[in-house]
């Protein structure tokens, strides 16, 4: 067998491969897992398996009648946390993860939908723990995801999340950087962070 066919079973095989985990990983299947099952908490509020990224199992809907999203997207978990734990409603209370942060916005400026402040990532306030983290669209996912953070140190922060895919887990670490007094967090899907004040 010549070089060419070679690589090129070998590339055959190399997509073959990563398109069978990507379907598998989008298609809900998980030997342990059913979609609405709690697999993790913080600071009391749960965290909800999804299943297929794209799952939705209805509105979830505070008493009052808030929405608090679709069941069990990334948005509904971030949410429910900031109704649950920091007693906040967001003006607007629709719209996809990367909806929450307004690129038209100075840093540390409020963001009027969310009623939040925002920090573009590459900021001279630091994340810190209950921030809201938020992710561009990408080609694979053009919702964006937000996340929440969880723990954060001079070097690193931790988040935690619903829905981050079939076999992601729900807490996630990235570095975090400090360069000419400007806060960066190392993940180039990073568009900023939410805080209420």
């Amino acid at each position: 067998m010549g070089i060419i066919k070679k690589v090129s079973v070998i590339l055959l095989v190399l997509l073959l491969g990563a398109g069978g985990f990507y379907i598998y990983s989008r298609t809900g299947l998980h030997p342990t897992k059913t979609a609405g099952q709690e697999i993790d908490q913080f600071n009391g509020v749960a965290v909800y398996y999804n299943g297929e990224v794209g799952n939705v199992k209805g509105r979830n809907l505070a008493p009052d009648g808030y929405n608090l999203g679709l069941k069990y997207q990334c948005v509904e978990f971030v949410k429910r946390y900031y109704f649950e734990h920091l007693n906040h409603k967001m003006p607007n209370s629709y719209g996809h993860a990367k909806d929450f942060f307004d690129s038209r916005l100075a840093n540390g400026k409020n963001n009027v939908d969310r009623n939040l402040i925002q920090y573009t990532n590459g900021s001279s306030t630091k994340p810190r723990v209950n921030d809201l983290l938020i992710f561009k669209a990408t080609e694979f996912n053009s919702y964006g995801h937000v996340a929440i953070i969880s723990a954060v140190s001079d070097n690193e922060i931790d988040i935690i999340q619903q829905n981050p895919g079939v076999l992601a887990s729900s807490r996630e670490n990235f570095k975090l950087k400090k360069h000419r007094g400007k806060w960066r967090i190392q993940n180039n899907q990073v568009l900023g962070w939410l805080r209420k004040e």
